[in-house]
């Protein structure tokens, strides 16, 4: 995915030091958009803002948010009142703390952004991301973006530094609040069991390939996509569920170790590897 513009710009600022960046898009998600349309005559279904009081359509300027405080009591707020309170808009990515990356359990990150320096800057960008890599530290840090604050972690990929957002604490949820967690904690797996789940683990240890993996689901629906705008005639099959593995846990882990030991003598040296080829639907979206 080429990053094209930057979304941002501004400067990371850490002591005394500013370097200035700009912000570009990391990820891309490659969700599957519909339109919706009448089943009857294939025409688009347009939504509208309607006030459930008297029926009529209402103009976007006179739409106020409401915030609710029970299911029947709604308090209004305008987009000045929130405009009054929306974050200083800041052009500085102001390191607070800088942590080890182990520390931050992955459930905080949220969305991913590269950063790269303005020509001027390149020196400074460099000497920062050495550091930190070096170091083995990650920069945390507060930025405005949109108009909404963020908590932000500054990490060394490579030779490049990259922005994550991060959930506030409050919006993580606290596993203990989670039912059925406390009867996890309290079982007690045999010596057997966990000596050959950790067999099975290994089994199936490898290094990190994404490109191993794919979104079988939206590759099936894009090929189904462009066969009926051939005009092709269609048959979809649902695929059966796969059947439950019966017997005791200790039996079921023991057959899962044959199955990964029959595909390791199965796998072809050098197959480890494997190369998707995207549907033509795929091709031509991502061009647009």
């Amino acid at each position: 995915m080429p990053a094209s513009r930057p979304i941002w710009s501004g400067a990371i600022s850490f002591g005394l030091v500013n370097v200035p960046v700009k912000l570009y898009p990391a990820t891309s998600h490659q969700e599957l958009r519909f339109h919706m349309l009448h089943d009857k005559d294939g025409g688009r279904i347009r939504e509208k803002r309607v006030c459930e009081k008297d029926g009529e359509e209402v103009p976007y300027e006179h739409v106020v948010k409401g915030y609710p405080l029970s299911k029947h009591e709604l308090v209004p707020v305008t987009r000045e009142e929130l405009a009054k309170l929306a974050p200083r808009s800041s052009r500085t990515i102001d390191i607070e703390d800088f942590v080890e990356l182990a520390d931050i359990d992955p459930i905080y990150f949220d969305a991913s952004y590269l950063l790269a320096p303005e020509p001027k800057a390149a020196h400074a960008y460099a000497l920062l991301q050495r550091t930190m890599s070096d170091a083995g530290r990650v920069g945390l840090a507060k930025v405005v973006l949109r108009t909404k604050q963020y908590l932000c972690a500054l990490r060394p990929v490579g030779k490049a530094l990259v922005l994550s957002t991060m959930h506030w604490a409050d919006e993580v949820a606290d596993p203990n609040d989670v039912p059925g967690l406390a009867s996890a904690d309290d079982a007690k797996p045999t010596a057997r069991e966990l000596e050959m789940a950790k067999k099975l683990v290994e089994g199936l240890a490898g290094a990190f390939d994404p490109s191993k993996y794919r979104d079988d689901y939206r590759d099936k629906v894009l090929e189904m996509i462009e066969r009926k705008a051939q005009g092709q005639e269609l048959v979809v099959e649902e695929e059966a569920p796969p059947k439950p593995p019966s017997g005791t846990l200790a039996e079921v882990l023991a057959a899962s170790l044959d199955e990964v030991r029959k595909r390791a003598r199965h796998v072809p040296e050098g197959k480890g590897e494997r190369r998707h080829r995207r549907p033509a639907a795929a091709r031509r979206s991502r061009k647009r």
